[in-house]
């Protein structure tokens, strides 16, 4: 989803061009061509390759509606329309019509999710022991964090219990409702100076109040019970519940965010970007939370190892947590955050707010997919789409304030 911009004709031309997800496996009269830096400049030739790059070999025709919804008139149109027309003539031949329910008639199923190879992590839908626990008095908050330098400790395996994680209060609004990190107030520097020019400049943001974030990113089973409630639509491909929604947009996230806050009578929102990059790099200041280089069994990305499938993300928990005891900040879905997309960070508040324009319709997503490669996994990557798109790699995870 992020290139260079210039030259951006000619890669296109080389008989062994990378593709967005492909850059570390660049061919090297290829990689003598492309500038250093590794992330798209902002301009909607190269959002439009980024997004068709991003979903050229998907299965589902989903994918290629929300293209179209995007760029009616792009240069992809044409190719992106026979696609829908495929693959809807191969669901009817492949599905018996007294089974073919009418909203996903023309969406073929996506194959379930393999069990990870992992030492189990605990279930997003379950709470955990202590959750169920009563507790009588509140247990004692994390204390304000300051980010480490990059350079501290940035190849350093993490512990095998992050202390942060240990120390992190969880919060559960209801049984079946997302569980949520308590996160203190703190200092840290956004951005990168290294990578897109979207990431930068690097600049000191300050939280001045704690507040908590989903452990995890939303899964379907807990998206289906707003679906039940009458309150949310039906989301995309079929999946297990355990694994995050997706091909929701930032609309539909405010619609379940409505309606979560209403069940639990707490106000639930969506993070600011600030916010979703303090929670993500977790005291860190090295280019991943767990450091500079990738290690395997981090991130839900098609470069970091397993767990990983093609067809979608692995169940909610199946990596490694960071400090927070956050999972999946790196890959899995993208995360829609709050706030209205600019070009840079020049002129962000330094109070994590979350920055709106006049008629936003240009939201921020954070944090990669699992159909990306490593470079994607990075704490400061970000990207953007329409708030109204659906993408069947874009998903969220849900915030509110500390009582």
């Amino acid at each position: 989803m992020k290139r260079p911009s210039s030259l951006l004709l000619a890669l296109l031309l080389l008989p062994a061009a990378p593709t967005l997800a492909d850059r570390g496996a660049r061919p090297a009269a290829a990689a003598a061509l492309v500038p250093v830096a590794i992330l798209p400049k902002d301009g909607n030739e190269q959002y439009e390759l980024a997004f068709w790059e991003s979903i050229k070999d998907s299965s589902h025709a989903a994918d290629y509606e929300a293209y179209l919804n995007t760029y009616p008139n792009g240069r992809f149109a044409a190719l992106a329309k026979a696609r829908i027309a495929r693959l809807k003539a191969d669901a009817a031949k492949t599905t018996p019509k007294a089974e073919q329910p009418k909203a996903e008639a023309t969406r073929p199923e996506a194959p379930k999710a393999e069990a990870p190879k992992v030492e189990p992590a605990p279930k997003p839908e379950a709470p955990p022991p202590a959750a169920r626990k009563p507790e009588k008095q509140e247990k004692p908050r994390l204390k304000a964090v300051e980010q480490a330098p990059a350079s501290a400790g940035a190849d350093a395996p993490p512990p095998a219990v992050p202390p942060a994680a240990a120390a992190a209060q969880e919060l559960r609004d209801c049984p079946t409702c997302p569980p949520l990190v308590s996160l203190p107030a703190g200092a840290f520097n956004m951005g990168s100076s290294t990578g897109d020019p979207s990431e930068r400049p690097v600049h000191r943001v300050s939280l001045a109040r704690p507040f908590a974030i989903g452990k995890y990113e939303v899964t379907r089973g807990q998206w289906a019970e707003c679906v039940s409630a009458g309150a949310c639509q039906r989301a995309g491909e079929n999946g297990e519940p355990g694994e995050p929604v997706r091909d929701v947009s930032w609309d539909d996230a405010q619609q379940y965010l409505k309606w979560l806050s209403q069940k639990t009578g707490k106000s639930y929102r969506l993070p600011t970007e600030a916010e979703w990059e303090y929670a993500a790099r977790a005291g860190s200041g090295s280019r991943f939370w767990w450091g500079d280089q990738m290690r395997p069994k981090m991130a839900n990305c098609k470069d970091c190892g397993e767990p990983w499938r093609k067809e979608g993300p692995a169940a909610a928990g199946s990596f490694a947590p960071n400090a927070f005891g956050l999972h999946d900040t790196s890959g899995s879905v993208w995360e829609w955050v709050a706030d209205c997309w600019h070009p840079s960070h020049a002129g962000a508040p330094a109070d994590a707010r979350a920055r709106e324009a006049p008629n936003c319709r240009t939201r921020v997503i954070r944090g990669g997919s699992w159909r990306d490669g490593e470079s994607y996994m990075t704490s400061a990557t970000r990207f953007k789409y329409d708030s109204g798109v659906r993408q069947s790699q874009n998903g969220f995870r849900v915030a509110r304030w500390v009582d």
